[in-house]
């Protein structure tokens, strides 16, 4: 994993994927203390980043491809749908049976078949081996893959970008962390583009295997798979890929309350007027509570969100 696969992926996703805008508003930063700036990945097509990373593996597959498999709690698995449709191959996205329903409806309606299962008590590996294995897919990993990581590294050159465009050379760069593929594509490319900014995980308290493997210098489970709101980044352990990355360029990691993120995603509505998903807000909950007077980036990963749960936040806190 390198930063020529990242450039070449980026080159890929040029005219596919949005580059999305670093937003920032003077209200939200006085109540943070600081200067803080929201990467809205939120707007990017599929609604998260996860359509980057997605675009740039099912654009490199051999021309002999069958089909394609992704396992996903939503994200993930639009992202590859709409990738595939695009590129004129099946797919299927094996989808844990607790998913919001948005994010169900949507992987469908671009035009993927959804297999359900139960997170608690199926193996969703494999029954993407075994689906893989009749069908004859090509299985595109969620963040252990290289060329998904380097997608999602794309994020992070633009950050580099924007961010010296804006004056901003040292702070801490937040980001929604699950398995860890965006954030080991962005501190890849900070480290070459924006070697000040200093890249830092954020996961829902109790859930946070990447900041007590980053911690404890080896890759750690979680004790459980369900029980936050924020379904986007609820994974097992960190990837294999990912994990000696953020080992080598991530800060310490950082874990935040379910209504932190529930918080952060009423603040975003109120300040910056985007749509934000639990497991999409905890970067800028984390933003939001960080002890640090230097700027602070927070990458908004995500905005699939059932409206229903939405109304009720925006009621309740802001």
């Amino acid at each position: 994993m390198n930063l020529a696969k990242i450039e070449a992926a980026a080159a890929r996703l040029a005219g596919a994927a949005r580059a999305t805008p670093l937003l920032e508003a003077p209200l939200l930063s006085a109540r943070a203390g600081k200067r803080v700036l929201v990467k809205a990945e939120c707007l990017q097509v599929t609604g998260s980043f996860k359509f980057r990373g997605a675009w740039a593996a099912v654009s490199a597959l051999p021309a002999e491809t069958r089909g394609v498999l992704a396992y996903s709690s939503g994200n993930h698995g639009q992202g590859v749908a709409l990738a595939a449709a695009r590129h004129g191959l099946p797919c299927v996205v094996v989808m844990p049976s607790d998913a919001p329903e948005v994010k169900a409806a949507n992987t469908r309606a671009f035009g993927a078949e959804v297999v359900l299962y139960d997170r608690q008590h199926e193996d969703r590996d494999a029954i993407g081996a075994r689906l893989c294995a009749e069908r004859g897919l090509a299985l595109i990993k969620p963040f252990d893959d290289a060329e998904v990581i380097a997608g999602q590294g794309s994020v992070g050159l633009e950050i580099a970008a924007q961010a010296r465009a804006l004056g901003v050379e040292q702070g801490e760069v937040l980001v929604c962390c699950g398995g860890g593929g965006l954030s080991a594509g962005i501190a890849l490319a900070l480290e070459a583009h924006a070697p000040g900014l200093r890249l830092r995980t954020v996961e829902p308290a109790g859930f946070d295997d990447m900041a007590r493997s980053l911690a404890a210098g080896e890759r750690l489970r979680n004790a459980q798979g369900t029980g936050s709101v924020c379904d986007a980044i609820l994974t097992p352990s960190p990837g294999e890929l990912t994990f000696p990355v953020l080992q080598r360029l991530a800060g310490a990691g950082i874990a935040v309350s379910d209504d932190q993120a529930l918080e952060a995603m009423a603040l975003a509505f109120t300040h910056l007027r985007i749509v934000l998903e639990p497991g999409g807000a905890v970067a800028l909950a984390a933003a939001l509570k960080a002890e640090t007077h230097d700027p602070v980036i927070c990458v908004a990963s995500g905005g699939n969100v059932d409206p229903g749960l939405f109304r009720d936040v925006v009621a309740r806190f802001g």
